[in-house]
């Protein structure tokens, strides 16, 4: 392979991943239902860049995260990792790629060992992946320690004696000690108020910068996202339903879910709050009795026919702009 076609491909590429959960309804005997999380998802991240993956709770956002990195299984599709398919790799073969694909928890209370010290919740990684020992190793400790903003004298100290901003900034520094090429933010600043999600917002931003990462954030703050994120990918129950740059995403939304997304962000402004065009009413469907048609046709305003019926599939509306919607892809 040219040096010039590694520059170009992606750091992380999916192409149609679906995750599926098993459930029995009822005693011994019940009918078993499947539960499909993710179907069908296609992306990719290329070298320093942010993808914004959004969408209300439940949608599987997380369940995305979780099966790009192999913490989770994938039914079908394939994850491509640096050029390498992981889909299938046993453990033995992807313990190396491991290091370069790393993940930033929600919650900085629950993701932390409380019986471990900064130091060596830091030191872990360097640890497990051979990177750095003895002197190196510690030396390694504290200059992550202090490029994340925390105090030389808080090394040693544990979880609980750190506010909530200092535990995810020990998270991060925790997932930049294995030198990762790939991390996936999963909600990281949900969890902490709106100063602190800003710090750490900001954080991320020049990391990005210095190391070159390639990010995945997950979140339902759009605020956040648009703040962030060089495109953004819309999921509606376990499907990407809208892809593409942030500022296209923001100014020109086209799927009708996308729309009520960003019709649902708090306007500061008193005199733009009465222009609301497109309120989301009810409920996304039960994942045990998905809709026929479009997942999203039991809310749509612009609701057809077709939508109850046949699938929309993605199709290109603009350059790199993507949308599956029967209202912009017409038979």
């Amino acid at each position: 392979m040219s040096q010039a076609s590694r520059a170009d491909r992606p750091t992380v590429a999916v192409h149609g991943l679906a995750k599926h959960y098993l459930r029995r309804e009822g005693w011994i005997g019940g009918r078993v239902a499947r539960i499909r999380a993710v179907e069908d998802v296609s992306f990719s991240v290329g070298h320093g860049e942010t993808l914004g993956l959004v969408g209300e709770s439940g949608c599987g956002k997380s369940t995305v995260g979780k099966t790009i990195l192999r913490l989770l299984e994938p039914n079908s599709g394939r994850i491509e990792m640096l050029g390498t398919d992981i889909t299938h790799l046993r453990e033995s073969a992807l313990r190396p790629l491991r290091r370069h694909m790393q993940m930033i928890f929600q919650d900085p209370y629950s993701s932390l060992s409380p019986r471990l010290t900064a130091r060596r919740i830091v030191a872990e990684p360097l640890t497990t992946h051979g990177l750095a020992s003895g002197r190196a190793k510690w030396e390694r400790v504290e200059a992550l320690m202090q490029r994340v903003g925390l105090r030389a004298d808080q090394i040693d100290d544990l979880p609980h004696q750190f506010s909530g901003g200092q535990r995810q900034r020990i998270a991060i520094a925790r997932a930049l000690a294995a030198e990762p090429r790939l991390i996936v933010a999963d909600e990281p600043v949900s969890a902490l108020d709106v100063s602190l999600q800003a710090q750490v917002i900001n954080l991320l931003t020049d990391l990005q910068d210095e190391y070159g990462l390639a990010y995945l954030f997950i979140a339902h703050d759009l605020s956040v996202v648009q703040h962030i994120s060089h495109r953004v990918a819309v999921m509606y129950f376990g499907r990407i339903v809208e892809l593409a740059a942030t500022s296209e995403v923001f100014a020109h939304p086209l799927h009708p879910y996308t729309q009520a997304l960003l019709e649902a962000v708090p306007v500061p402004d008193p005199a733009r709050r009465g222009m609301r065009r497109i309120p989301l009413q009810g409920d996304p469907p039960s994942p045990l009795a998905p809709p026929s048609g479009c997942p999203f046709h039991t809310r749509c305003p612009h609701v057809m026919e077709r939508c109850r019926t046949t699938p929309p599939i993605m199709a290109q509306d603009a350059p790199g702009h993507w949308s599956a919607c029967h209202l912009h892809h017409p038979p």
